[in-house]
C-alpha cells in the first residue's frame, strides 16, 4: 500500500506572535525547528522514505522540509518548490496582530475573514510594505494576489495537484508535501471531498505528519482524480 504524507510547517516566529502571515516570508521559531526535527525522527522511526518532496516558496515550509529530510538522510532527493503551495494570501491583514484585528472589527467579521470559504480579506495595496510583488522569487508570476479566500487558494492548489503531483503518485512515487494550513486544507478538501461548510472547521496542527494510505486507482474518474484511500491518520 502506498503512502502520501502532508505536513504543515513548524511554528513560525509570527505564529508565536499571533500575526497574520500569508505570503510574508517569516522564518521558523526555535519551537518550529524542534517540531520539524521531531517530525523527521518520527519518519525515521517508522522507516518512511520519500521519492519527491513538494513545498511552497516560503522558507518556513522549505526549512521544515530540510530538517525532515536531513533526519532521514534524504536531502539528496528532489525538493520541488512552487508558489502554488503558498499559504493563503491574507491581503491587507498580513503583518497585523490577530487580537488587534478582532478588537477593531468584531468577532463576526474576524471569523468571516479567517474561516469563510469564499470571503476574501481586505485587499492589500501595492504601496503597502507587506506587498510581495518585488520579491525575486515571484519574478515569473504575472500577477501577485492582493488577497485570497480559501476558494482562491483551492483554485491554485488543485490544478497543480492534478497536473504535477498526482501524476507522480500514479508512478508509485512516495510523496511528501510540506506546506501551510490553508493550502493543505484546500488539498484535504479535494482529496477527501469535504464540503465547503465543513472544511472551514478543519484544523491542521503544525509539524504533525498526516498520512494517507491508498491503492492507486486503475482508471481516471471523469473530470476528477481520486486516490482510493484505505486509511488516514496523524503520525504521533
Amino acid at each position: 500500500m502506498q503512502k502520501l504524507v502532508i505536513i504543515r510547517h513548524g511554528t513560525s516566529v509570527w505564529n508565536i506572535k499571533n500575526i497574520f502571515t500569508g505570503w510574508i516570508d517569516i522564518k521558523l521559531s526555535k519551537k518550529g525547528i524542534k517540531e520539524a526535527k521531531k517530525a523527521g525522527k518520527l519518519f525515521n522511526k517508522y522507516k518512511f522514505n520519500f521519492d519527491i518532496t513538494y513545498t511552497s516558496f516560503l522558507k518556513r515550509a522549505i526549512h521544515t522540509a530540510w530538517y525532515i529530510l536531513c533526519k532521514l538522510n534524504l536531502i539528496w532527493t528532489p525538493i520541488i518548490k512552487t508558489w502554488k503551495l503558498n499559504e493563503r494570501h491574507y491581503g491587507a491583514l498580513q503583518g497585523k496582530n490577530k487580537n488587534e484585528i478582532l478588537l477593531k472589527y468584531g468577532e463576526k467579521q474576524f471569523i468571516k475573514w479567517r474561516r469563510s470559504y469564499t470571503t476574501k480579506p481586505p485587499l492589500i495595496k501595492k504601496i503597502d510594505k507587506n506587498y510581495t510583488e518585488n520579491e525575486f522569487k515571484y519574478k515569473n508570476l504575472i500577477s501577485i494576489p492582493l488577497g485570497e479566500s480559501l476558494l482562491d487558494t483551492y483554485n491554485r492548489v488543485i490544478p497543480y495537484w492534478k497536473k504535477i503531483i498526482y501524476k507522480n503518485i500514479l508512478k508509485n512515487k512516495c510523496i511528501l508535501i510540506v506546506a501551510h494550513g490553508n493550502s493543505l486544507r484546500a488539498l484535504i478538501k479535494y482529496i477527501e471531498q469535504i464540503s465547503d461548510n465543513n472544511i472551514i472547521k478543519h484544523e491542521i496542527p503544525t509539524a504533525t505528519p498526516y498520512i494517507y494510505e491508498y491503492n492507486i486507482p486503475n482508471i481516471y474518474y471523469k473530470n476528477n482524480y481520486l486516490i482510493n484511500i484505505k486509511k488516514k491518520y496523524y503520525l504521533k
